[in-house]
């Protein structure tokens, strides 16, 4: 089965935790403070891997989680680094972030790497607090806490050419004729469930990759039947071999249907029809066939597009086809590139306001800001010296004259965060 779209969870490892330790030997019983620094998390590391062809394997496992950093130790012994975790994906992977749908990472090269979520910084140890006029101190920072996201993976075939149309028109049968693939081919609507990917060895110059795109109807730009998965694997493709049934079989007009499919790919993204393309008119063994081809040929046919009587059954008129695919290929322009037009993903940004405070009945408060949710991170508010060094900075930073402001009493409660506790002077 082809999986061309999952949704996971990361997160990145938490940074470890600084020491509270304090340098003891024999004959010394006040030593300084030697406490550890906490070590990095680990990050996690998207990279695209050409022997994947699905994102199959996501269907069963959807959390991924970099490990902590450890502890630091006594003796200025600093915390092991977590271990980064290592997610591979498909060449052609774009990865959104759930809530906003922008995108993260767009990986379209074998090999290409992404860091998307780097691991917490270790908090440091007591070592790094000590000064003159605080020579034991009894608190060191926590680590930091590492991002983590709902993330999107959609897999988008990059090919050089697509074979596009209507289903059972014979792309199935054209794929297998002229690679290296073997589709399964069926005669019913949505033959191909999905995309399928050859190699052609080229006489005319570089080989390239065909892919089979799964037969398109009309509405498939809003999402009637598979739609949007198919046109999805469009988009990346260079030039376009337009297959049309010649022969009519399903009592269907040739010219309107190549007008339909032209229609669905204009509205899925604008310009999309306007890429290089070669019609080829198939089951030209077939009677009948002859005169639609005249009919398309008079229609489409100009300077910029070529239209080629072919059978793919009988292995007839492929080669001219292709001879002119490869000649597309080679005038490509190197500079036009394949993405969509999006907005880059950005970190929320952070208020920069120091702090707000909400009073949310007579004797209750809450503070909140980005400096004193870092203060909360930095410091071990479990000891009295660092409980000590956390109302000295809500005292400098203005919060405990702003409280009075507000008509604070003793005894009243203030909420920071996660952290409660009664308010006295």
């Amino acid at each position: 089965m082809f999986v061309d779209r999952a949704k996971i969870h990361i997160k990145g490892g938490n940074g470890g935790n600084g020491a509270v330790s304090f340098y003891r030997a024999k004959y010394i019983t006040h030593g300084g403070p030697d406490g550890g620094d906490g070590g990095k998390g680990g990050d996690v590391i998207f990279v695209a891997d050409e022997d994947m062809n699905t994102l199959m394997d996501f269907r069963y496992r959807r959390m991924f989680k970099a490990s902590p950093g450890g502890d630091g130790g006594k003796r200025n012994c600093t915390g092991a680094d977590g271990e980064s975790v290592v997610i591979k994906v498909p060449v052609g992977t774009v990865i959104r972030e759930a809530n906003s749908n922008k995108i993260m990472a767009d990986l379209t090269v074998n090999g290409q790497t992404k860091i998307l979520i780097r691991g917490g910084k270790g908090g440091k140890g007591n070592q790094h607090f000590a000064t003159p006029t605080r020579q034991a101190p009894r608190y060191a920072e926590r680590g930091r806490t590492s991002k983590e996201y709902d993330v999107i993976l959609e897999l988008k075939l990059i090919a050089d050419v697509g074979l596009i149309g209507f289903p059972n028109v014979g792309k199935s049968t054209i794929l297998s004729m002229v690679t290296n693939a073997n589709p399964k081919i069926a005669n019913y609507h949505f033959t191909t469930l999905s995309p399928n990917l050859g190699v052609v060895r080229s006489r005319w110059g570089e080989d390239f990759v065909m892919a089979d795109i799964p037969g398109l109807i009309e509405g498939a730009s809003e999402g009637i039947g598979l739609g949007h998965e198919f046109l999805r694997h469009v988009e990346r493709t260079k030039v376009f071999i337009h297959v049309v049934d010649g022969a009519a079989l399903e009592g269907s007009d040739p010219i309107e249907n190549i007008e339909k499919i032209n229609d669905e790919l204009e509205k899925y993204k604008e310009g999309l029809s306007k890429r290089p393309t070669v019609i080829a008119v198939n089951k030209m063994d077939i009677p009948g066939a002859e005169e639609n081809y005249e009919n398309i040929k008079t229609k489409y046919e100009s300077d910029t597009i070529k239209v080629f009587p072919i059978s793919a059954a009988t292995n007839t008129g492929l080669d001219e086809m292709l001879s002119a695919v490869a000649a597309l290929l080679k005038d490509y322009p190197e500079d036009i590139v394949f993405e969509e037009d999006y907005e880059e993903y950005d970190e929320v940004v952070e208020d920069n306001a120091p702090f707000t405070i909400e009073q949310y009945s007579e004797h209750y408060f809450v503070v909140e800001g980005t400096g004193v949710e870092k203060m909360m991170g930095y410091t071990n508010i479990d000891t009295e010296k660092g409980f000590a060094f956390f109302q000295k900075y809500l005292r400098e930073k203005g919060i405990i004259d702003a409280l009075e402001e507000k008509g604070i009493q003793e005894g009243d409660t203030v909420k920071i965060y996660d952290l409660e506790f009664e308010f006295y002077h």
